[in-house]
């Protein structure tokens, strides 16, 4: 579906994005598949020629230089220019797991659907409507270096509470010495 320059698909494939805990990180220019999380319809010459808000996933073992997490969601925009459909993404949350572990990376992006073609946007056009299935990957490309520290996770700290077996934990399964509240004599 994609032309994509093998060497690049090697390179990208032999090399993780991240290891868990590290830096996410992506440079200027990489590529990666996505889909849209719901349809997106427009239409010319109305207020629907625009939307804000448009929901996006990256594709698991999909096309492009380089890959996410599989625990992704990035959010743009769409609008309609001639027979195109352009998105452009503005942020993105991903969360890796390890395990019982996880992180959490979030940060504002600059990013672009472009279609196999090279050229900006996506066709997407016939006799004025414009749809865009969530069944449809195209690649997005980051027009900056992106580099997210993980961060602060209060949920995993309240796991990890949980988790102690010395008896200082949050929720701990190792019982405490009070009285039963049923001994009520």
């Amino acid at each position: 579906m994609f032309k994509i320059v093998a060497p690049l698909l090697v390179t990208a494939s032999l090399m993780p994005l991240l290891a868990f805990g590290d830096t996410l990180e992506l440079p200027r220019e990489a590529q990666v598949e996505f889909s849209l999380i719901e349809p997106l319809t427009l239409k010319e010459n109305d207020e629907e020629a625009r939307r804000e808000d448009v929901v996006m996933r990256p594709v698991i073992d999909g096309n492009g230089t380089h890959s996410l997490p599989q625990h992704c969601v990035v959010v743009g925009s769409a609008s309609l220019n001639g027979e195109r459909i352009r998105l452009s993404a503005t942020s993105m949350t991903c969360i890796e797991t390890e395990g019982a572990d996880s992180e959490i990376y979030s940060s504002e992006i600059a990013a672009a659907a472009y279609n196999t073609d090279g050229r900006y946007g996506l066709p997407a056009c016939q006799d004025g409507r414009c749809e865009l299935g969530s069944d449809r990957g195209f690649m997005l490309q980051f027009a900056e270096a992106v580099s997210i520290e993980p961060q602060a996770n209060p949920s995993a700290d309240l796991n990890e509470q949980r988790r102690q077996a010395n008896g200082d934990g949050v929720a701990n399964p190792i019982p405490a010495d009070s009285p039963d509240p049923d001994d009520a004599n």
